[in-house]
């Protein structure tokens, strides 16, 4: 029986595969889409993950004329700096439990840069952001002079980055976070600093004010046990001139809200979809069985039961759900995995693809899906069929 489904398959390639199409766009459908909502999902956890702190302050004219999205999402806030001084004064302010400040500097598109890239500077020794991040992708120690870029960034270790003229070796690849800090590069602070003293000496960074090494970009705040991080903001931007404190948690709140959003309307339209394949699927099942009512008409003849001929159609369905399905669920992660990147651009959100185990379960999911789908329709057109009369059939025509 199995071999006479697999020649009725081969036997008429243009119709299999018309199935094998329908079968592989249902698979897609919900195994592209489940990943996409996934990674949508792990992109905000890891967002979480590595703000770390309850409080970001940045410079006032950076908050005016940058979205904060962008600061968090992107993890630049553009050529904005603050004295040293101001860090001093925002220190002082009541409930904060550690601080950590920041530099952030943009590679030009010139002879005098590898690439174009965006540098943040960090501080191990008063860092909670990014150390554990460092941590988590198992990097050593960053000695001055030495970079860590993020996942996308095309370098690897014991290559080396010019940056104003200065070449800087790799030291390691950071875990991908699904956020525009992927695309940067990260550094301690003499080094940045180092960079952004050849950077005013190339005429490259006129925004830059005063001494380097007086200078930061933001701020990072953990506040206290049992201290409101909103009572932090409030009390640094009534007291302190020239700056902007903002809660990370509203921002996260922000992203999502609007993470919801978009997960209810994919939701809806993978939901839509599949069910419109599937109605597509049925049709073709029911009109192709009709198309062969003779040739099942005649195998009733030569002694096939009708229990066995629901089971060949069943088992030519079978197959071609088999094949049309796994060849789905790899092209859906093969669309999703190459095009992960723009994907976030073009959402604005964090994008991360998720782990290994739950990409399994998708697949396992939208399988079992298409594997149901596919027999159940072509066995309700087969029992339907099985009932007719075969010597009417046989004369028809």
């Amino acid at each position: 029986m199995k071999r006479l489904a697999v020649k009725n398959l081969l036997g008429r390639p243009g119709r299999t595969a018309a199935l094998f199409f329908l079968v592989l766009l249902l698979s897609l459908t919900l195994c592209g889409g489940g990943l996409v909502l996934s990674s949508l999902r792990t992109g905000l956890g890891s967002l979480e993950n590595r703000l770390g702190a309850d409080v970001i302050v940045m410079p006032a004219k950076a908050a005016l004329k940058t979205d904060l999205d962008t600061l968090f999402l992107q993890g630049t806030i553009g050529p904005y700096y603050m004295n040293m001084s101001t860090v001093d004064k925002i220190a002082k302010t009541e409930g904060i439990s550690r601080l950590s400040t920041q530099i952030f500097l943009s590679s030009m598109r010139a002879s005098c840069c590898s690439i174009p890239i965006q540098v943040i500077g960090f501080d191990p020794e008063s860092d909670f952001t990014v150390s554990s991040w460092l941590k988590e992708s198992r990097q050593g120690s960053l000695d001055e002079g030495r970079l860590l870029v993020g996942s996308r960034v095309n370098a690897n270790p014991g290559e080396s980055i010019k940056l104003y003229n200065i070449s800087c070796p790799v030291a390691g690849q950071l875990q991908p976070t699904g956020t525009g800090l992927d695309t940067a590069v990260y550094c301690t602070l003499p080094t940045i600093r180092t960079l952004m003293t050849a950077a005013e000496d190339l005429g490259g960074y006129s925004s830059i004010s005063g001494d380097p090494s007086e200078t930061v970009s933001a701020v990072y705040i953990k506040v206290k046990e049992g201290v409101d991080p909103k009572d932090v903001a409030d009390s640094i931007n009534v007291h302190v001139r020239k700056v902007k404190a903002v809660q990370t948690r509203s921002v996260i709140t922000t992203v999502a809200d609007s993470l919801s959003g978009l997960e209810r309307i994919l939701t809806l339209l993978i939901i839509a979809a599949a069910v419109l394949v599937w109605l597509v699927l049925f049709a073709a099942f029911t009109l192709m069985t009709g198309e062969r009512k003779k040739e099942f008409a005649t195998l009733r003849l030569c002694g096939l039961s009708r229990g066995r001929l629901a089971g060949l159609v069943f088992r030519e369905a079978a197959i071609v759900s088999l094949l049309g399905s796994a060849a789905g669920v790899g092209l859906s992660f093969l669309l999703v995995h190459a095009f992960s990147g723009a994907l976030g651009n073009a959402l604005g959100l964090p994008f991360l693809l998720p782990s290994a185990g739950t990409a399994a379960t998708l697949a396992l999911a939208a399988l079992f899906g298409c594997l149901l789908a596919g027999p159940l329709a072509a066995a309700v057109s087969a029992r339907k069929l099985s009932r007719a009369d075969t010597g009417l059939i046989l004369r028809e025509g």
